[in-house]
């Protein structure tokens, strides 16, 4: 089953159903579902799909025209023995010359390119000589390494800059998106598997939705023979080298260390190091820097970084620093005894994460068009999960809470407190939100100027 990606396969369509060529670069972090969205796009549609590998130019080449000569049903195609991609992109475009509107995708071309180096070139010429006057080639690029795609096929200094129609970032899926992937589970349930997916597909079909989130945990994380016991792992391998220093970062980070200075104290890499690896996270997607969000400037001081991928999140939290324990012992007993005493605090962290994400949605909901910032506060005194900082001097101030709430009288007062201590330095008019799991009744909420949203709520934005 294909889920959302609604906008993405319309803008493909509209682009296909023109009558001028296109060339669409789409990319995006790695298992976001890059070649799922082009494969369930060229379904009954004439193109080539080639998938890039690390291997030699003649091979790549070779494997191409064998798929060349399938799709277009010329078997002597497969016969061919070219010794560059410029002769393969000749011999394609005489035989496209009175076809159809035809795609041809390059999947993994870091791949591709790292073989072929001339391949940007060549693909700038053809496109400039042949295919983009035709009206009847749509190019796609995919690429996995969002650095290689912005540099070597967006960037000023490739050949290709300038030349694409339109471009794809592929995202993670949106907290309500991956709700799609389990529609019989509770709100709760769908909100969990979000805490430890987040908004990648391959990830969230993992989960079954005909056992509870915490066999889904056991059977996915926690068992060694697992999908996800090992993908954080893998996932690095693929993207770093050494891979020991990031872990260290990822851990430390996970553990409650994000500052620079607690990072280096508690890996041993050196302080002058760090920011390179604290880079090459930030550029994946892995990790993404906080800062106590006040209006002004902040202190580099007072930055920190966090953990913005679920599962790597909850993986260096609870799966890597027990991997003994998890062996020597089982997954059932870690379970019991390591993670649901600590999974309902960790559940609280990952809500705050879920509540900002869906302040936007909120503000467009209230018809809200002023512009505005999202983030959280913090000092010495106070901790404030969410802050919405509008440019129409309004501020929204609220607190999450995932867990039971004993008293809504004593959860109201506690976020008024909280608002006494914040800076509002721009004399701003404060709003109160509280965020929770499910509101109380109207009775029980009692404050009047505090506006409740529960999962009910935030999911049927």
């Amino acid at each position: 089953m294909f889920v959302g990606r609604k906008r993405e396969l319309s803008l493909l369509e509209k682009v296909h159903e023109s009558n001028r060529s296109a060339f669409i670069p789409i990319y995006g972090r790695r298992r976001v579902g890059k070649s799922q969205l082009i494969l369930h796009f060229l379904k009954d549609k004439p193109g080539i799909y080639y998938l890039g590998k690390t291997a030699s130019a003649g091979l790549q080449i070779r494997e191409f025209l064998e798929t060349a000569a399938r799709v277009l049903d010329e078997p002597l195609l497969a016969e061919l023995s070219p010794d560059n991609w410029g002769q393969v992109f000749a011999v394609l475009t005489e035989r496209l010359k009175n076809h159809s509107k035809f795609i041809l995708v390059l999947d993994e071309f870091q791949w591709i390119a790292e073989a072929s180096p001339e391949l940007p070139s060549v693909l700038q010429e053809y496109w400039d000589r042949h295919w983009e006057r035709s009206g009847n080639i749509m190019v796609i690029l995919c690429g996995s390494y969002i650095g290689f795609m912005e540099r070597e096929v967006l960037g000023k200094k490739s050949p290709l800059f300038g030349r694409r129609t339109a471009q794809i970032l592929l995202q993670p899926f949106s907290y309500r998106e991956a709700a799609e992937f389990h529609p019989r589970w509770s709100l709760a349930n769908r909100a969990m598997a979000y805490f430890i997916c987040g908004g990648i597909p391959l990830y969230l079909r993992f989960f079954n939705q005909g056992q509870s989130v915490e066999n889904n945990i056991e059977a996915n994380l926690l068992d060694e023979f697992g999908p996800l016991f090992r993908e954080p792992e893998f996932l690095l391998r693929e993207e770093l080298r050494e891979v020991d220093n990031y872990f260290a970062v990822l851990t430390a980070i996970a553990g409650g260390f994000t500052t620079n200075q607690t990072i280096v104290r508690q890996t041993g890499i050196i302080e002058r190091s760090l920011p390179y690896y604290l880079q090459q996270l930030n550029a994946l997607g892995y990790i993404g820097r906080r800062f106590p969000l006040t209006g002004k400037r902040p202190n580099p001081r007072q930055v920190r970084h966090v953990l913005q991928d679920p599962l790597l999140r909850f993986w260096f939290r609870f799966v890597f620093p027990n991997l003994s324990f998890i062996q020597q012992l089982g997954s059932r007993r870690f379970l019991r005894e390591r993670l649901k005493p600590e999974v309902t605090a960790y559940f609280g962290l990952c809500f705050e994460h879920l509540c900002r994400e869906a302040l936007p949605a909120i503000y467009q909901a209230e018809g809200v068009y002023a512009g505005y910032e999202v983030g959280e506060y913090w000092d010495r005194q106070v901790q404030i999960d969410v802050v919405g900082l509008r440019d129409d001097n309004w501020t929204d101030l609220a607190e999450c809470k995932w867990g039971r709430i004993p008293s809504p009288k004593k959860l109201a007062m506690d976020l008024e407190q909280k608002i006494r201590l914040y800076p509002n330095q721009r004399g701003a008019t404060i709003a109160r939100r509280l965020f929770v799991k499910k509101k109380p009744s109207a009775g029980a909420r009692q404050a009047p100027d505090v506006i409740w949203h529960g999962l009910d709520d935030l999911y049927c934005l």
